[in-house]
C-alpha cells in the first residue's frame, strides 16, 4: 500500500468515525438534558470531518488523474473497494466507541454549561483529572444492547431500510463520480461534479424523513413519553443500518459509476 493510499484511507476513517459519533451526541443530549448545547459542540468536532472531507475528493481525483495521464492501469476498482471498505471498519469502530464517547461527551457538556468557555473546557480536558477521566470513562459495549433488539428496533422498518439505502448512496456518491471518471476519462469534470447531485439525494432523505423521526423521540425521551432503553434500541438500530448501508455501497459502486457516466453524456 502507497503512501497516497494509505492518506486516503485515513480520512475515509475519519469522516466515518465521526459521522457514526453523531449518534452518540444523541445519547448525551438526553443524559444531560441539553440537547442543543450537545449539538453545537459536536459541531466542533464535525469540522475535522469536514475538513477530513474536504481532502479525500482532490487526493482521490489525483489518483485518478495520474493513473489516466501515465497509462498505468492499475484497476482503481480494487482501490474504491478498499476505501468502501474502510468505511464499513471506520462505522462498526464508531459503534464499538459510542458508549466511551458518550460518557466523554456528557461530561464535557457538563463542564461547558458550567463553564461557558471552550478554552477552558480544553484546558480541563488536558489537565489532571480530564486524563483520568479519559481513563476511567472508557466503556466497551454492552452485550445488552444488542440482545434487547429483540424486544423490538426502536425505529419502523421503512426508517430502517430508508437509512441503509441513504447511507450506502451517501457512501458511495464520491467514490461512484470520481470512478465514473476513471471509465469516462474524457468527462471525467462533468462526472465529479455529479457527485453533489448523488449525495443530495441521500440528504434529502436523511433530512425529511430519519432526522425528523430520531428528533422526535429525542424530545420524547427527555420529556418521559418515551423509555431511555426504546431510544437506546433505536439508536443501536440505526448504527447497525449504517453499517450495513456501506456494505451496500460496494454492491452500488460499479452500477452507480456507469449510470454516472450515461448522465454525463447526455447533459
Amino acid at each position: 500500500m502507497d503512501t497516497q493510499l494509505l492518506v486516503i484511507c485515513g480520512l475515509t476513517f475519519v469522516i466515518h468515525v465521526i459521522a457514526t459519533l453523531a449518534y452518540a451526541v444523541r445519547i448525551a443530549g438526553v443524559r444531560t438534558r441539553r440537547i442543543a448545547v450537545s449539538f453545537s459542540l459536536f459541531g466542533i468536532i464535525a469540522l475535522v470531518s469536514r475538513t477530513a472531507n474536504s481532502f479525500q475528493g482532490p487526493f482521490i481525483a489525483k489518483r485518478v488523474e495520474m493513473d489516466i495521464a501515465h497509462h498505468a492501469g492499475r484497476g482503481l476498482l480494487g482501490d474504491f473497494r478498499l476505501f468502501l471498505l474502510t468505511a464499513t471498519a471506520a462505522s462498526i469502530a464508531g459503534a464499538f466507541l459510542i458508549p466511551t464517547f458518550q460518557r466523554y461527551f456528557s461530561r464535557a457538556v457538563d463542564h461547558f454549561h458550567a463553564n461557558r468557555s471552550i478554552p477552558r473546557l480544553l484546558l480541563h480536558i488536558f489537565s489532571r483529572g480530564g486524563i483520568n477521566y479519559l481513563r476511567i470513562g472508557a466503556r466497551l459495549p454492552s452485550r445488552h444492547n444488542v440482545t434487547q433488539l429483540a424486544s423490538g428496533a426502536g425505529v419502523s422498518r421503512k426508517v430502517i431500510g430508508l437509512n441503509v439505502i441513504a447511507m450506502a448512496i451517501w457512501t458511495v456518491g464520491v467514490f461512484a463520480s470520481l470512478y465514473a471518471g476513471y471509465l469516462k476519462p474524457e468527462l471525467r469534470v462533468t462526472c465529479a461534479n455529479l457527485s453533489s447531485v448523488i449525495n443530495g439525494f441521500a440528504t434529502v432523505v436523511l433530512a425529511v424523513v430519519i432526522d425528523p423521526q430520531v428528533s422526535v423521540m429525542t424530545d420524547d425521551v427527555i420529556e418521559g413519553r418515551v423509555a431511555e432503553n426504546g431510544f437506546r434500541r433505536a439508536i443501536t438500530t440505526l448504527v447497525g443500518a449504517r453499517v450495513v448501508g456501506t456494505l451496500l455501497a460496494q454492491v452500488l459502486l460499479v452500477p452507480a459509476a456507469l449510470v454516472i457516466v450515461r448522465v454525463a453524456e447526455i447533459i
